[in-house]
């Protein structure tokens, strides 16, 4: 039976069910907010359970979500991964839409949920299998790599995919003088300068990075010296260029554990920030904050209905999900363990 989400009450039984969690992340939620989360939180751990679903959680979503009622969080590519990975009869994709499309390319035969169909992305949205098809007439013979961030459909008329992190080893294991790089232009920028292979751009970008600029970053630091920042490829050059490190959203949270800066600024989604903080209470978070209004469209509330409904399912028709699929098994092909975005 489906329960009004107004219909939960914060009781001292979902107090005492919810505390050992609340201890652990209530320098990043306000108390006057857990009343709110916590009946949600206990609702949706139970359901999940009935359902015989898996969680899967990005790390750009907001704190209650990430370590609220997450099976597996991580990046766009590892959620999926995992999901294929777990007995689990249904994905809930706490994400946007070419993520929950991801999950069912690797888990055809299991149920996809997506709690907001309106979860969408710029980037994703930037750049159409009609577009990829034009690229390829005016530049024949010259392979299509794509990020991973594109829609089942891009994906399916692309060579091979590639996340942030291995960008630059799948462009040069096609062995060629040229590739057609879609659809990040800062990514694109970012990995060209990592390689003698030419690259063919196309003009899309996220627009929680491109926001930020280098000027602005140039006076962050001023106002927080020493701090340490981190930023994401997606961002533009002259962000790139004001940052100590550049990596993806899971080798960000790497290089924290290893270095363990006093203060850092992760230029990305600042969710993440409040995410990471959990785990490591001794560094200060400081940044420049950009949300992603896609991400923020899935809420506990929101959750909870998709589990109660089982709805929205995701599909893939299924020979885009097979030439699809063709693009991520070839990446994973050419260097297993270095797909992150």
């Amino acid at each position: 039976m489906t329960v009004p989400t107004t219909d939960l009450a914060f009781t001292p039984e979902i107090a005492r069910e919810t505390r050992d969690l609340y201890q652990r992340v209530r320098h990043v939620i306000p108390d006057v907010e857990w009343p709110v989360h916590a009946p949600l939180i206990a609702a949706i751990n139970r359901l999940k359970t009935e359902r015989q679903a898996t969680i899967l959680v990005h790390n750009y979503m907001s704190p209650q979500i990430f370590h609220g009622v997450a099976d597996f969080s991580g990046d766009s590519l590892g959620l999926a991964q995992f999901g294929a990975r777990t007995d689990a009869t249904t994905i809930v994709m706490c994400g946007v839409h070419f993520m929950a499309e991801t999950a069912k390319i690797l888990s055809p035969q299991k149920t996809v949920l997506l709690p907001d169909l309106k979860a969408g992305c710029s980037l994703a949205s930037s750049i159409t299998a009609a577009d990829v098809r034009a690229l390829r007439e005016r530049h024949p013979g010259v392979p299509v790599v794509t990020y991973v961030n594109t829609s089942a459909d891009v994906k399916a008329e692309s060579d091979v995919c590639c996340t942030s992190a291995n960008a630059v080893q799948v462009v040069e294991s096609l062995g060629v003088e040229e590739v057609i790089f879609i659809p990040d232009q800062y990514l694109g920028k970012y990995v060209a300068g990592l390689t003698d292979v030419r690259l063919i751009l196309w003009e899309g970008a996220c627009e929680v990075h491109e926001r930020f600029t280098g000027p602005e970053l140039h006076e962050f630091r001023g106002m927080h010296p020493g701090i340490h920042v981190m930023a994401h490829p997606e961002c533009p050059p002259d962000v790139l260029a004001e940052a100590d490190y550049v990596g993806s959203t899971s080798a960000m949270i790497e290089h924290v554990g290893k270095l363990k800066p006093r203060q850092v600024a992760m230029i990305t989604e600042c969710s993440m920030a409040g995410n990471v903080a959990v785990e490591f209470p001794e560094v200060e978070f400081i940044q420049p904050c950009n949300l992603c209004p896609h991400m923020q469209r899935i809420t506990l509330p929101k959750i909870l209905h998709a589990l109660q409904a089982m709805s929205p399912v995701i599909d893939v028709p299924a020979d885009t999900a097979r030439r699809a699929r063709q693009s991520l098994e070839r990446m994973l092909a050419v260097g297993r363990g270095a797909a992150r975005d």
